[in-house]
């Protein structure tokens, strides 16, 4: 690997926060992004049961955010996996994707718990960062313990003459993460620049041996429910920093090197309306296809369960027919008969046939290629 020409930008050391702004460069992208997010909360508080209707764009979140960082596992790889276990498809790597997405999710779950009586803390971010790196790659890098030796940010395996970025140093690391943790409860003029600045700074830091970038976008959500912006932690983020990843990282990078604070929170606030007028679309079109399957289901039927199955297909849009008659709290005999039913009419695909003792694995195809933005077949 060929040296760096340029050396690699450094932690913006005694800048944090930023004393100056340029706030009349900033406030035209706070509106929208407010109204945007405002928007978004409000379809959140029309969409029923909402715990199993938003789970497919949690693990959706899950994916992208992981995938930022390295990991090339998709949606339906995951919850295949999660409804048939280990049949010798996937290889060693993709398995520790899947295995890595699963612990977001996880994480995110938990997160919610925590913060029912806790503060949004280091003591949080500490206990999320565990669970992130439980039992996967990064479970011999000190999980829920800040780094005590110098990292670097750039391609796998470079040497630190060849990193992109260099954050704190370890001595400086547990006062810097205090200022951090005070900045979130700190008055400030406006949340949404606040939480652009508490990114940012998070990713500089970089406290943690792995899975800084995905602890810094899990933030996100937290804060927004936290400081009672959004209703729920279900703002998903990801997507529009994946799509556009290089400017994700050189907008970051950009604040140490060249303190373009105002550059990057302009960015932040894009990123946000961006993200929240996709999230709204994507809420939107799971209700109405809910709202379209409560209807057609009850039809084809004639079962007092059909809305039990319906809802099971939208919390677990990938499932083995062991699940569904097992754990669908319907009848087994009923069960049975209503997942043929469900294939011949299209509304499910076999996403893998019985085999043996091994069920079969069903999918419901329309609800995973809208959360993935792929157009239904």
């Amino acid at each position: 690997m060929q040296k760096r020409s340029t050396p690699p930008a450094q932690y913006h050391y005694q800048c944090f926060p930023p004393v100056e702004l340029q706030w009349e460069k900033i406030i035209p992208y706070i509106g929208p992004a407010s109204r945007a997010i405002a928007y978004y909360d409000g379809v959140l508080s029309v969409i029923p049961n909402a715990n199993v209707l938003l789970t497919p764009l949690t693990t959706q979140e899950a994916v992208l955010s992981s995938r930022i960082e390295g990991t090339q596992a998709t949606m339906g790889e995951v919850l295949e996996y999660e409804a048939s276990g280990d049949n010798g498809q996937y290889d060693e790597n993709r398995k520790a994707d899947i295995y890595e997405i699963l612990n977001y999710r996880q994480a995110m779950h938990e997160a919610e718990t925590l913060l029912e009586t806790l503060p949004l803390s280091q003591r949080v971010i500490k206990e999320l960062h565990k669970t992130l790196l439980s039992g996967v790659r990064g479970q011999n890098r000190s999980p829920g313990e800040y780094r005590k030796i110098p990292n670097w940010i750039g391609p796998y395996g470079c040497t630190l003459e060849e990193a992109h970025f260099i954050p704190v140093s370890a001595d400086k690391l547990q006062a810097g993460m205090n200022t951090w943790e005070n900045f979130i409860h700190a008055d400030f003029p406006d949340k949404l620049v606040q939480l652009a600045l508490l990114h940012v700074e998070f990713e500089a830091l970089h406290p943690f041996l792995d899975g800084n970038g995905r602890l810094g976008r899990m933030f996100i959500p937290l804060f927004l429910w936290q400081k009672e912006i959004i209703s729920r932690p279900a703002f998903y983020i990801s997507s529009v920093f994946e799509s556009n990843r290089d400017g994700y990282y050189q907008k970051l990078r950009a604040v140490s090197q060249y303190g373009q604070w105002t550059e990057w929170i302009i960015f932040f606030l894009q990123s946000l309306d961006t993200q929240a007028k996709e999230n709204i679309a994507k809420a939107k079109g799971i209700l109405d296809l809910y709202d379209t399957m409560k209807n057609r289901i009850p039809e084809l039927l004639n079962s007092q369960f059909a809305i039990k199955t319906v809802d099971w297909i939208f919390k677990v849009p990938t499932f083995s027919s062991s699940d569904f008659v097992s754990k669908a709290d319907i009848p087994e005999a009923t069960a049975r008969r209503i997942l043929p039913l469900l294939v011949e009419k299209g509304f499910l695909r076999i996403a893998r046939p019985a085999s043996g003792r091994r069920a079969a694995v069903y999918s419901f195809l329309k609800l995973l290629n809208l959360v993935e933005g792929q157009a239904s077949s």
